[in-house]
Formats: structure tokens, sequence, C-alpha cells
């Protein structure tokens, strides 16, 4: 474990509830508020600006930019997909009752995919709000998180069928299972030529090689509960350990290194990588968590 400090930005109450974060195409950081049901701003500035979504049971989750210079989001509670501008124009798609959308992504192909939680599908959105859902080969899977591949394909985690999905363009399915079982899988994203993935209840990472196996690296505190991770462009990545407190990264070797947050019980979730190669990181407790690697 490594003792560099971590600086602490308030954004919200803790009630509120930050939850997804993304860098947007302005350079500011985008979050979700799961339990305001709102959207947030964080300018270089420091400047705060939050969306009320008008909808309390909407449980706004993860936010991703859009291929149209706009930002989309999951809303589990209400089967939607969020969509807001640069300048705070809200709108929103609806998906089939049921859903439960999780994670998103823009895929290869410039559509939005997502990860319906409750419906065993993966979905597709078009920035004119047609939807396609592709069925996934499995029951109670809970499908997660989405990343798009360097394979010109959309990987899934699956929480509750130990497995990943990964889905062709053209909505064929592949399962792939973990070798540990029982990992449940949780946060993936894709790098440079594979993928990283967490492994929640196995207190562990995984990898997906550009061959398509699949490597685990079990983490120094197994009870860490791994929860979100972001490839962080030179082959590791950075993820977060919601039940360690910590953030963590990985390097391409499978070196693992792990960040103490100043504040205990932060409830860390999402994470991303800033233009200056800074990490930044959502804290359910009304924060945001700034980390400057020694390289950055």
């Amino acid at each position: 474990m490594t003792d560099t400090p971590i600086r602490e930005f308030p954004v919200s109450e803790a009630e509120a509830g930050p939850y997804g974060i993304t860098t947007g195409p302005d350079g500011a950081l985008w979050l979700t508020l799961v339990h305001a049901a709102g959207v947030a701003r964080v300018g270089a500035d420091g400047d705060v600006r939050t969306w009320s979504l008008g909808a309390p049971e909407s449980r706004p989750l993860i936010i991703a930019p859009g291929p149209d210079g706009a930002l989309w989001f999951t809303r589990s509670g209400d089967d939607r997909i969020g969509r807001i501008t640069t300048a705070g124009e809200l709108s929103a798609v609806t998906l089939p009752p049921g859903t439960g959308p999780c994670g998103i992504v823009t895929g290869p192909d410039g559509a939005l995919w997502y990860a319906g939680m409750n419906s065993d599908t993966v979905g597709r959105v078009t920035t004119d709000g047609t939807v396609t859902t592709v069925p996934l080969p499995l029951t109670g899977a809970f499908a997660s998180m989405v990343a798009a591949g360097p394979d010109e394909a959309v990987w899934c985690t699956l929480n509750q069928a130990n497995a990943l999905a990964r889905v062709d363009l053209d909505g064929g399915v592949t399962v792939h299972p973990l070798p540990t079982p029982n990992a449940g899988p949780v946060g993936i994203s894709g790098d440079t030529d594979g993928l990283w993935f967490v492994e929640i209840a196995a207190g562990q990472l995984g990898r997906v090689e550009p061959d398509g196996r699949i490597r685990e690296y079990a983490l120094p505190d197994r009870s860490a509960r791994p929860h979100a991770i972001v490839g962080d462009g030179a082959g590791g990545a950075w993820y977060t350990e919601w039940g360690g407190n910590r953030i963590g990264h990985v390097d391409v070797a499978g070196r693992i290194e792990s960040y103490p947050l100043p504040t205990p019980n932060s409830e860390p979730h999402g994470l991303t990588i800033a233009s200056d190669a800074t990490v930044w990181a959502a804290l359910e407790t009304g924060h945001l968590a700034h980390l400057t690697p020694r390289s950055a």
C-alpha cells in the first residue's frame, strides 16, 4: 500500500449519493447523484452545477460521453436512458419495462450500449432514440457493466452468472465463464489490447487478453470489494475498492498499488481519468476524490 495523498472535494450532500463519473467533452467532470435523482457537473474551476431529473424514482447510475457531444446515463429505477447536453438540456429515451439499465458505453458503431440488469439483455440506443435489444442466453445473469472492447465488440459483466458476455455488433453473443467460482464481476473497461474487469465477491481483478484468455489477479486485501475500473491507456487500469476504502492501480504486468482515502467509509464507486492524467472517483459521502499519480 502506498500512502500517496488524495484530496477530497465536496460536491453534494451525502444523501445525494455521487455514484457514476466521467470526463465530458467539455473537459468537466460529470456525475450521477443516485439518491437525489440528479446529474452534476464539476468545472475545471471547481464550480458545481446540478440538474434534477424530476423523477425521484429514476435512480441514475452510470454516465458516459456519447458520440454526439452529449452525456448519456442510465436511469435504473424508471427504465430510461437519460441524455444531457453540456449546456444542461435534459431528455430521455424510454426502454422496455423491467429493463433496469446499469452500465452504458459508446460502442464501436457509434451507438450507446447498455446492460439490462433485470431483463437479461444488452441494449443498443442510437442518438435518434431507436432502441434494439439483444437477449442473453442465460436467466438471472444480472448484466451489470459494459465496455467497448478493442475487438469491435461490446463486453458485459454477468454478475450472477459468474461470466463475461461478448456481444458482436450484429447481436451474436458469446459467454466466457470466469475461472474463479462466484467471483461476482461488476466493472469492466476496454484498454489498448484487452479488457480489465473486477470481481467484487472474490477480491480480484481480471483481464481478458487479446487471445481471449482470462487472467485473474488477487488483491492484497481480498475483502476490498473492487467495484469500478477504467483502463489507463498504457495497458494497466485504475479501480475503486468499495469495501477497502481505497483507489488502486494495476499495471500491465499485474503489479498492484493501492492508495487509502482520507475519510473512512467513503464508499468509492465510479472513477475516471481526466485530460491531465489525474484520477477522480465519486464517493457516496458527497465528495470527489482526486489522486495525482507520480507520473502525471
